[in-house]
């Protein structure tokens, strides 16, 4: 059995014997929804992710860890869909309670930002891209140093954003960074290394170097 069959199987007995919106049937929703994301059945997941936050909205309210997890999901799914309106209103949302729900110092608070900064360059506001992700960059390294995970794909973000806007040396630097540091914390095989070392080498290749 595969591994999507066997979470549809265990949403199926949740839900059967807890309920459609017991907090253990809506997370293992969830889980199925990103098996399904993985391998780009992303019209299988968007219902999943879709019932698990309107759920969580009647059971837990906007103000809610859990809620906010939830459409940050679906947010990431609505944009990769080529919903990017749709996405940037949620992510948005996001971003305003953050502070609130995960403290001003929290890691989700940061992420949603480096989140909704991917979404505005997709709609190729390119100029306020930068200015969201400069903010949280700033934050990222003040709270967890430039060595931290979360910094490195802010940073990586910022890159591809200054690469796209002509600053093409500035970017390039800036990957560079990344790379050595992804290098340098994570080892050559890690994913988040060979994504930068990846995203280096087409700079190169365009640069000529």
């Amino acid at each position: 059995m595969s591994d999507i069959a066997e979470q549809e199987a265990r949403v199926a007995e949740l839900r059967h014997s807890r309920g459609e919106e017991h907090p253990d049937t809506l997370a293992a929703m969830l889980d199925l929804a990103e098996l399904l994301w993985k391998e780009g059945r992303l019209a299988a997941a968007r219902p999943l992710e879709e019932q698990v936050v309107a759920a969580r909205l009647r059971l837990f309210g906007e103000r809610h860890a859990d809620t906010l997890k939830a459409m940050g999901k679906l947010a990431t799914t609505t944009g990769a869909q080529g919903d990017l309106a749709g996405a940037r209103a949620m992510q948005e949302r996001i971003v305003e309670l953050g502070p609130e729900v995960w403290g001003e110092e929290g890691r989700d608070t940061w992420r949603a930002l480096n989140n909704l900064a991917g979404t505005v360059a997709a709609e190729g506001d390119l100029a306020g891209a930068r200015e969201l992700l400069d903010t949280a960059i700033a934050a990222m390294t003040r709270l967890w140093g430039e060595d931290d995970g979360d910094s490195l794909a802010a940073m990586g973000n910022l890159a591809a954003v200054l690469w796209q806007m002509g600053e093409r040396d500035e970017a390039y630097w800036l990957q560079q960074q990344v790379v050595e540091t992804r290098r340098r914390v994570n080892g050559n095989d890690d994913p988040a290394t060979r994504a930068a070392v990846a995203a280096f080498d087409v700079m190169q290749r365009d640069l000529g170097c």
